[in-house]
């Protein structure tokens, strides 16, 4: 699990109408992560919007990606079901991802004790094939409750988790249970991200690393040497992009900004509004002139 720390970039999934994988454009999405210097890289969690593809074409693009990648390849596994995500389990591990990311069954609310049920029932059908990420995701799954995380962790049964809640007191709870269960914590809520790994975060599993992976690196890199003041500007840079969360789907908006530099994202799960067409023109004209700005104070 060494490298799962620092910056993972969270893919988004190139697509045509279909929707079908464009593997061509995820292949260059893979090249253009794998030399931005991001610690890996993760496919179909929330950010890559797995619910719209097969199990059939993840498994697929995860083994191929896992070939083509110069990173570790973190593979999301989640499935509205138990057999759907171990047979995805099964698929990644022999595929030779470096972790499985797997969130509670989607869709339908859950108690507490059954996402431990359904986790516990996970690791066993792996038997140990590859390191389990719990993915606290509440926008998407019912939500972990960090009582039930530590309890999983203690297990030993899992590697670690990535926490999307945005709550800082879900981090603080999770990062006092490693004193004494060692397991690696990374934040999905770059909101968080400065004062969580400044706290002792292992790193993130973030989105905007895939749109901007040099915001992302250069922000760790000044938390890690403790520059306060290169932390703060970064910081402040990485709020004001994700200050136009609040107009799109997060997956649209990284998209876009995917796009924005190049890259083929192909076109979106469903369409805008008038005025959010409009709001996507404003962003596309804002992050034009953003973007060479950050790029300059990350060199």
């Amino acid at each position: 699990m060494a490298a799962i720390g620092g910056i993972t970039a969270a893919a988004v999934t190139p697509r045509r109408e279909g929707p079908e994988i464009d593997l061509a454009a995820t292949f260059e999405l893979i090249d253009f992560l794998g030399s931005s210097g991001v610690s890996s890289i993760s496919l179909f969690g929330s950010t890559g919007e797995f619910v719209h593809f097969t199990t059939e074409d993840r498994s697929r693009v995860i083994s191929l990606a896992v070939k083509r990648s110069k990173r570790p390849v973190i593979a999301g596994v989640a499935h509205s079901t138990l057999d759907g995500a171990v047979a995805m389990g099964r698929e990644a591990a022999g595929a030779g991802a470096a972790a499985l990311l797997l969130m509670p069954p989607y869709f339908y609310g859950y108690q507490q004790e059954d996402i431990r049920e359904f986790y516990r029932c996970f690791a066993r059908e792996l038997a140990g094939a590859a390191p389990i990420l719990l993915y606290n995701a509440p926008a998407s799954a019912t939500a972990i409750a960090p009582e039930t995380a530590i309890e999983l962790m203690e297990s030993g049964e899992f590697a670690g988790i990535k926490d999307s809640s945005g709550r800082w007191e879900n981090f603080a709870r999770l990062r006092a249970a490693r004193d004494h269960s060692r397991f690696t914590l990374l934040v999905g809520q770059e909101t968080l991200y400065a004062p969580a790994r400044q706290a002792g975060a292992d790193g993130a599993i973030s989105g905007v690393a895939c749109a901007v992976p040099e915001l992302m690196l250069a922000l760790d890199l000044a938390i890690v040497a403790t520059n306060t003041e290169k932390t703060r500007r970064l910081d402040a840079r990485l709020q004001e992009f994700l200050a136009w969360a609040e107009y799109f789907p997060p997956p649209m908006l990284l998209r876009e900004a995917v796009a924005a530099r190049g890259l083929r994202v192909g076109p979106h799960a469903a369409p805008l509004g008038p005025e959010g067409r409009a709001k996507l023109a404003e962003f596309h004209e804002w992050f034009r002139g953003w973007l060479p700005a950050v790029r300059k104070e990350c060199a």
